[in-house]
């Protein structure tokens, strides 16, 4: 990656419109990214809407109320009616009446007003994956201002298209999925991108019609205090584990239970699901009709702390996705010692390497294959493990991304002044 001029500490403004990381992936790295950033020295503020993230103790939390009409404890519905007098709330609550999600539109606004009066207090801006308009103009006019994007967002809109059987479900689909345009046009303001994969890079040019030069790639990391190799003498055998947000058709999960069903008629087989299905969802359905229940367990939510012990009883763990933008649970089994079986959607090829099996997306008869291979074949199994262990250790390391994502910043701020 090219060396930019200074060296001086930066003051960094990370943004998301949601920030817990129990809430997916974007809380997760937002909060693992501040916290390495604030090691090498930087100051490091971020702006996040609700639910708030949990940041380590080092890094400053600038709360930026929306009405969170997604909170179960009032859901779709404003804690306080005169919250609804100002034009940006009254505009929150219409659009979430009517189906679309206005989340990123609404918070970009607020940050613009924000950060418009804030400016002095930073040396560059950094979006997660908002891409509003209010973003763009910051970006634009006030300040300097980088994006992560995650994985192009069109891909999920057509998975749930796909899915969709009804016309009407087909309209629910499109209006829930209608900011993808202002973030397409947004996506073309910035001088630099940041993404988590080669893959990602491609793909995101390609379905935002951009310029790959913009990108700079940046691998995640793992964060080794939750999810390492726990040594307690040998796991059962026959055991998969899954990390999954199981109803998500993106996810693959109906393609594993499949399998799970075919090789339960040659040989002992049980799966843990680290999640929790929609109550007569498509996948609590699909358990019943494959007469799989008694050998399919979910964990429902569970503790950052738990992670290492559930993977340290699987036998084998499996990432059965259509697509990944980076593919966060494949580094994760590695990390904690486990051999990995994964498709080959998206990026997860680039993240698994030469330390996994990998296999067709939604493709129920190839990781019946593989599954029962790595089952049989103890020696495999630990030499997989080991090689799991060593790549996730030289390559997906939080201060590494880093130190990466402060070379872009750096390059960003001299651009930035250089056109000014």
């Amino acid at each position: 990656m090219k060396k930019s001029s200074g060296s001086k500490p930066l003051k960094i403004c990370l943004l998301t419109y949601r920030g817990n990381p129990n809430c997916g992936g974007q809380g997760v790295y937002i909060k693992h990214l501040s916290k390495a950033l604030s090691d090498l020295g930087h100051q490091v503020d971020v702006i996040s809407g609700p639910p708030y993230p949990h940041l380590d103790s080092k890094v400053k939390l600038h709360k930026l109320p929306s009405l969170d009409l997604y909170n179960p404890e009032h859901l779709f519905t404003p804690k306080r009616v005169a919250d609804l007098a100002r034009p940006i709330n009254m505009y929150e609550y219409l659009n979430v009446c009517t189906g679309s999600f206005p989340e990123p539109f609404t918070f970009g606004e607020r940050v613009y007003s924000y950060l418009k009066k804030h400016r002095k207090n930073y040396d560059i801006v950094h979006d997660n994956q908002c891409l509003s308009y209010g973003i763009g103009r910051l970006a634009q006019k006030v300040m300097p201002t980088i994006v992560t994007i995650h994985h192009p967002i069109t891909v999920d809109q057509q998975e749930d298209y796909k899915v969709a059987k009804t016309l009407f479900k087909k309209y629910r689909v499109f209006r829930w999925y209608s900011f993808i345009r202002m973030q397409m046009k947004v996506a073309r303001k910035f001088s630099h991108i940041v993404t988590v994969s080669e893959f990602t890079k491609k793909d995101i040019a390609k379905e935002f019609s951009l310029d790959e030069n913009k990108f700079r790639v940046v691998h995640n990391g793992i964060n080794n205090e939750y999810f390492y190799p726990v040594q307690n003498g040998t796991g059962p055998e026959n055991t998969i584990i899954v990390t999954n947000s199981a109803d998500i058709p993106l996810k693959g999960l109906n393609f594993l239970l499949e399998a799970v069903a075919q090789i339960r008629k040659k040989q002992p087989v049980k799966l843990t699901v680290i999640g929790q299905p929609k109550k007569n969802g498509i996948i609590e359905n699909l358990v019943d009709k494959l007469g799989v229940s008694d050998i399919v367990h979910f964990t429902g939510r569970i503790a950052n702390e738990e992670f290492a012990d559930y993977y340290a009883k699987a036998t084998v763990a499996v990432v059965p996705s259509l697509y990944e933008g980076f593919g966060l649970p494949a580094a994760e089994a590695m990390a904690c010692g486990v051999p990995l079986i994964s498709t080959s959607g998206g990026a997860l090829p680039e993240v698994v390497g030469d330390a996994g099996i990998i296999v067709p997306p939604a493709d129920a008869s190839a990781l019946t294959r593989e599954i029962m291979f790595l089952f049989n074949n103890p020696d495999q199994r630990k030499k997989m493990a080991q090689a799991g262990i060593e790549r996730v250790n030289s390559i997906f390391n939080w201060s590494k991304a880093a130190g990466e994502v402060v070379e872009v910043y750096r390059e960003a701020i001299d651009g930035y002044h250089r056109s000014a």
